[in-house]
């Protein structure tokens, strides 16, 4: 990890800091809430994903001799605005959804009030954290549904950066998956990890025969064995041989994978080995999963289109300024009016209603005053920083374990239609109240 995460953002944000300090402005009590107008097209619900990583990096968000001693050489600000760095602790107050929490349009999924010179150096460290991870969460929580309990293995740490790698396969853990390939993440996040072999695992052999044994002598009958190199139904048979009918399972990543499972699951009973399952990554995602809820697959691995959002790689945060606190004490609202950008003024009180079934109706938002509420409305809105301290629970492994949790229980509460995949609206509106 960085020894700081200080430069983790935009210039802007630096100079409107050194800008407002000598307006006076500067330490003005500020409320900036994270939220998105629209979810992407086509989308029901969004997942909130990367909280605990943001609140990780949060400590860690200090101006430290050698990072002042850059901006100084790049003379970004001046010094008095230096020294003000130099000092740098961020000692307000944060508050959100949980992780894991699904979000609509509107909904306020991150709360931050402090100065605004505190609150504003956040904007691109909050923004590029949820953006990126909720992304990838709303479209592993689909991918989820698509499976319908049916393993879930996240395998593309080869199609980001080393870092997003670890962050995405923690992001899909969150919304359901169940195991990734990435060793990291299995170490930082206690996440299960999975693999066994590769096509140039049986190209480096003499014969497809000679990998298998080598495989099945080195890791026993209960492995996996990869087995469209050449010939699948050749493969098949000769697994079988080679690690008997407790063959663990064998992997297809190629073909047609309805056409292709069916034949495979034929030919396995055929042999006896009625009990090895049979694992599918073939450049897998929503649909082409759901596209397979009737063939005899036991185990999915995806990799690309879950690590890219399955084509929307953000949930479209936006940090905005809603309130600040006047000279006499007094909250004023403010938003912006652009055509197609405008926003509601005032700090949030987030709420989601049910029926009497427990399904969810309404997401319910009021600026600027506490609502009351019913039995059948669920307060969304929890402390993550409490006057700078760290709220713990909700970091490090517990906290993963506590989100994946979180989202598989209030998704239970989605209503039908929130959960099909084709083009809609979003699962229940937004209400101002």
């Amino acid at each position: 990890m960085l020894s700081t995460t200080a430069l983790m953002t935009d210039r802007y944000e630096l100079t409107m800091l050194q800008a407002a300090r000598r307006a006076g402005t500067a330490d003005r009590r500020c409320v900036f809430e994270v939220f998105t107008r629209h979810l992407p097209a086509g989308r029901r619900y969004g997942v909130v994903a990367g909280t605990g990583r943001l609140l990780d990096l949060l400590h860690n968000f200090r101006f430290d001799a050698e990072t002042l001693a850059w901006l100084k050489s790049e003379k970004v600000v001046d010094d008095e605005t230096l020294e003000w760095l130099a000092n740098y602790k961020f000692s307000g107050n944060i508050s959100g959804y949980r992780e894991g929490e699904l979000f609509f349009e509107n909904s306020p999924v991150l709360t931050v009030e402090s100065t605004f010179a505190e609150a504003v150096l956040l904007e691109t460290l909050i923004l590029s954290i949820l953006n990126s991870d909720s992304a990838v969460a709303a479209a592993a929580s689909r991918m989820a549904t698509a499976a319908n309990g049916r393993f879930l293995a996240e395998m593309g740490g080869r199609r980001v950066n080393e870092h997003a790698a670890v962050a995405v396969a923690r992001a899909a853990y969150i919304a359901g998956f169940d195991a990734t390939s990435n060793l990291e993440a299995g170490r930082t996040w206690g996440i299960k990890t999975m693999g066994t072999a590769a096509h140039s695992f049986v190209l480096l052999h003499d014969t497809e025969e000679q990998a298998f044994r080598a495989q099945v002598e080195t890791f026993g009958p209960g492995t996996t064995l990869l087995v469209d190199t050449y010939d699948t139904d050749r493969a098949v048979r000769l697994a079988v041989d080679v690690a008997g009918p407790e063959l663990g399972a064998v992997r297809i990543d190629s073909g047609d994978l309805g056409v292709e499972v069916s034949r495979v699951r034929a030919l396995l009973d055929s042999l006896g080995a009625t009990k090895t399952k049979i694992t599918v990554t073939n450049d897998l995602n929503e649909y082409s999963i759901a596209a397979l809820a009737a063939a005899p697959v036991d185990n999915y691995g995806v990799g690309t289109s879950v690590v890219t959002g399955s084509g929307d790689p953000t949930a479209s945060f936006v940090y905005k300024l809603v309130a600040f606190e006047d000279e006499g004490g007094d909250w004023v609202s403010v938003a912006k009016r652009s055509v197609q950008k405008a926003n509601v003024g005032g700090r949030k009180f987030a709420m989601r209603r049910h029926n009497d079934a427990g399904i969810a109706t309404t997401e319910l938002l009021a600026p600027s005053a506490h609502p009351d509420v019913t039995a059948l409305d669920r307060e969304l809105l929890v402390p993550l920083v409490v006057e700078g301290e760290l709220q713990s629970e909700h970091m490090g492994v517990a906290g993963v374990a506590s989100a994946r949790a979180h989202h598989a229980e209030v998704k239970k509460a989605l209503p039908l239609q929130a959960l099909r995949l084709m083009r809609g609206e979003p699962g229940i509106p937004t209400q101002f109240i």
